[in-house]
């Protein structure tokens, strides 16, 4: 059972809901409030991840960046916290217990319009609405970009690799159009290909229009993400992600070193 988490502030602070803190990984004094663990091994503070402390505030962990060192102080990793349950946190060390309980989510919406706020995004929103009448999710979190491969690479591999996420996906941008380049810009960055995932969303997709077999969706995984490939029109992100769904929790599960055989009921 891993240490309790400990955060280090070096002067009292009144905490209200929604507040963001970011929280670093450092024994270096000039940051505050600081991440340390008493024994042992840190807690792996993926998205989504609740920190709570026995008389104070709640947190939740949403992401993380890294901060590059400077002179004398090294560089260090920052998580992004907001405030689910306000209290004050005093000066010195606090310590919180941590949990995970549901998978954490990335959407990513590419439209030129929609990230110029010249097009409402209906897509994104229905991949959050789809998810979570299917699967147990502990965080969602959307992105709006332009279609930029180079953009969407970086999005991917720093959702994945820097802030943890357990499923990304990307709608818009899977056709034949000269802007259409999510499908090149997925497979430069997964590292297993899902042919499963893709045939099962080209089959749903069929069976209500040809049109589908124009689709050129890709899914695969990266670090321990399984990304998703699905088309930019509310109707089709449900009909694609319906046929999905059911097997991500054990694709992650095995992403993460699961032993059990995949053929077991």
């Amino acid at each position: 059972m891993p240490e309790p988490l400990r955060l280090l502030a070096d002067a009292p602070l009144a905490l209200a809901v929604a507040d963001r803190l970011h929280l670093v990984e450092t024994s270096a004094p000039e940051y505050a409030p600081r991440l340390t663990v008493a024994a042992g091994r840190r807690p792996r503070l993926a998205p989504g991840t609740v920190l709570t402390s026995a008389a104070g505030p709640s947190l939740r962990i949403e992401g993380a960046f890294s901060r590059p060192g400077d002179d004398d102080i090294p560089a260090s990793r920052v998580h992004v916290a907001a405030v689910l349950t306000p209290g004050d946190l005093p000066a010195g060390e606090t310590a919180f217990t941590t949990e995970k309980s549901g998978l954490s989510l990335a959407w990513i919406t590419l439209s030129d319009k929609g990230s110029q706020g010249l097009r409402a995004d209906t897509a994104g929103p229905a991949i959050a609405t789809a998810c979570a009448a299917a699967l147990p999710v502990a965080l969602a979190k959307g992105h709006i970009i332009p279609d930029e491969p180079a953009m969407l690479k970086a999005l991917l591999v720093d959702l994945a690799l820097t802030q943890g996420y357990d499923l990304i996906v990307t709608t818009g941008g899977t056709g034949l159009s000269p802007r259409d380049t999510t499908p090149e810009s997925t497979l430069a960055v997964i590292e297993k290909r899902l042919p499963g995932f893709e045939t099962a969303m080209l089959t749903a997709s069929l069976a209500k229009t040809p049109h589908a077999m124009l689709s050129r969706a890709i899914a695969g995984t990266l670090g321990q993400a399984i990304i998703v490939n699905v088309p930019g029109s509310p109707k089709a992100v449900r009909e694609t992600l319906a046929a999905i769904l059911p097997a991500i929790p054990h694709g992650l599960d095995k992403l993460r070193g699961d032993p059990s055989d995949c053929a077991q009921a």
